[in-house]
């Protein structure tokens, strides 16, 4: 499972002066260890680089050894910057001493799983356990004592990344109608446009089989969600994908797209996903200048290029057969 941290998009490791940096804003109730500080000082070996908000200088993760090469006399230390959101800055540093180095305390996660609460209401217990290294349902007791402080939210960001409606009848709505209009859609697709988990587009197309409902009863029907909170008006609302009005994709909407993935820590917290990202980056980056760049192509260079172009498509064609064989497996498995 990855972390469900802000991606840090960090970038090479750079040595800075310790006078340019400012120290960050702990998850440490207590403040800062001097016998930690110290413990750090006398060791010999190079410490991992401490993590920085390129924006501010001020250090994420790795103040206590910031404080110990200052405690040795050192005028520089080696940095790595954070360029993702200010506001994941304080995530990141919760799951970095939650995952290592000197120990959060139990009273210390309690506080910062509190505050992300606040910051992030959308994500889900799961994945603040997660970040503040506490148990989900610690996490849902000090969302209950909080509730009613902040916006109400329709849906949370599970620890996969993926967007899941407190309330699902209103997804299970979306997908009764996308069944309707694409009943040859795969499961994971028609899951990605409505909202909702795969293993619910299933049971919605079962029920429709059966002539039934696609809200099972008991769970609240739309107008009902709409109406349940006085405050309905300053609803907080998870973005849902949109559903293309055409088969083709504007370049203006593949890129929302590529930057809705962009923002999926799933993808963000891996070497490989990043790495993706990257290739998806510069196969629509510049794909609104292709017709432009057909005039510029040397007669001599056609054959060449032609010939690329067709083995660069083949190789994300074969990519995207190898996705759809993963979704009917899948579809398989749900029956």
């Amino acid at each position: 499972m990855a972390e469900f941290i802000a991606a840090a998009g960090r970038a090479r490791t750079l040595t800075v002066p310790t006078a340019s940096l400012v120290p960050g804003d702990t998850p440490r109730l207590a403040g800062l260890s001097k016998e930690h500080i110290a413990r750090l000082a006398e060791i010999d070996n190079p410490l991992p680089p401490i993590l920085v908000d390129h924006r501010t200088m001020r250090v994420i993760d790795g103040t206590h050894r910031l404080m110990a090469a200052c405690l040795r006399g050192r005028e520089t230390i080696e940095v790595e910057f954070f360029e993702g959101p200010s506001d994941d800055a304080f995530l990141y540093a919760v799951q970095a001493n939650v995952t290592h180095g000197y120990p959060l305390s139990q009273a210390d996660r309690r506080a910062a799983a509190k505050r992300i609460i606040g910051s992030h209401p959308h994500l889900s217990d799961r994945a603040i356990a997660q970040i503040a290294g506490l148990g989900a349902k610690t996490v849902a007791t000090l969302r209950e004592r909080t509730e009613g402080q902040g916006p109400v939210i329709q849906a949370r960001i599970g620890r996969d990344g993926r967007v899941r409606p407190l309330n699902s009848a209103a997804g299970r709505l979306r997908a009764a109608e996308l069944i309707d209009k694409q009943p040859h859609a795969s499961l994971r697709e028609l899951a990605r446009m409505a909202g909702v988990s795969p293993a619910t587009v299933s049971d919605v197309r079962k029920r429709l089989k059966a002539g039934l409902e696609p809200v099972p009863g008991g769970q609240s029907t739309v107008s009902e969600v709409a109406c349940s909170s006085p405050a309905r008006q300053q609803v907080t609302q998870v973005a849902e994908p949109a559903v293309p009005a055409e088969p083709a994709m504007a370049v203006s909407d593949a890129a929302l797209l590529l930057t809705k993935l962009s923002r999926d820590p799933s993808l963000r917290q891996h070497d490989a996903g990043r790495k993706l990202l990257i290739l998806l980056r510069s196969c629509t980056s510049g794909a609104s200048d292709l017709n432009n760049l057909i005039n510029v192509v040397p007669p001599h260079c056609t054959p060449q290029i032609m010939e690329l172009a067709r083995q660069v498509a083949q190789m994300w064609l074969d990519f995207a057969k190898e996705l759809q064989t993963e979704v009917q497996e899948l579809q398989s498995e749900l029956g």
